[in-house]
């Protein structure tokens, strides 16, 4: 997997409030990125979170946009009058991740947009996955753009890594807070979702998308593990979702009904 690497030349605005404060920005490309910054909230935990959220989105064929990694330079940020956000930009200097701005793209809505279930079986399938805990009706984290539905900000997801204990068994975690998600009720679906996806997600397609994590993102390593044994944890926590995908499956269904 080859993700390109642009500059930003220019921090433009910061898109919402909370902990996280991205930003949209434009780099060296001429194109406009939103960024998750390094220096913010989660670290890069959050980053690594988003490029394996959107990639394995990707790979199931949602619609995602395209992600990118942000070199921030040293220099960077300097004349900006807000010290909150100078700050920020100080502490993200190095590499940092962007995803290309949806220009006039709405936030999704699901009482005006409508999603058949097939999608939002799918949906479901996909956050369960990834413990994805920020897909609710108080944020969707959805976009519709050109009349087709986006998935953004899988930030939020793999909260397993802020702890790193008992990853094995948070694997094999049902995932109760899918009764939360927003597509739940449309999702009728989930045993076709679960057939179809996990003929996609391989283990080489996993290892593919783990691999593309920086060593730069992973320098939390306790004693005596090294960068790469980081990065296999997140592709052996992966892959033993995959292989346990009934148990999240099961959750969700007993979820849904409870919710019908």
């Amino acid at each position: 997997m080859d993700l390109r690497t642009v500059n930003v030349t220019r921090y433009i605005m910061p898109l919402r409030e909370g902990g996280s404060l991205p930003a949209l920005a434009e780099a060296d490309d001429d194109f406009k990125y939103v960024v998750k910054f390094r220096g913010a909230g989660h670290g890069t935990k959050a980053l690594i979170a988003e490029l394996i959220g959107g990639e394995i989105a990707r790979a199931l064929h949602f619609r995602v946009p395209e992600i990118v990694f942000l070199q921030l330079d040293e220099a960077f940020g300097r004349t900006e009058a807000d010290e909150e956000i100078q700050d920020l930009l100080q502490w993200s200097r190095g590499l940092n991740l962007g995803l290309h701005f949806l220009s006039g793209a709405l936030t999704f809505d699901p009482i005006v947009h409508q999603v058949d279930v097939q999608t939002a079986s799918q949906v479901v399938w996909l956050d369960a996955l990834l413990t994805n805990v920020d897909r609710t009706i108080k944020n969707t984290n959805m976009l519709m753009w050109h009349k087709e539905l986006w998935l953004i900000d899988h930030g939020a997801a793999l909260y397993f890594h802020h702890s790193w204990e008992n990853w094995q068994k948070q694997a094999v975690n049902p995932f109760l807070r899918i009764k939360d998600h927003v597509l739940l009720p449309y999702a009728s679906q989930l045993e076709e979702a679960d057939n179809r996806f996990k003929q996609i997600l391989t283990e080489e397609k996993l290892q593919e998308i783990t691999d593309a994590i920086p060593d730069d993102w992973l320098t939390w390593a306790e004693e005596g593990e090294t960068i790469q044994d980081l990065r296999e944890v997140y592709f052996h926590f992966l892959k033993e979702r995959v292989h346990h995908s009934e148990l999240f499956v099961k959750e969700a269904q007993n979820a849904r009904k409870a919710l019908i």
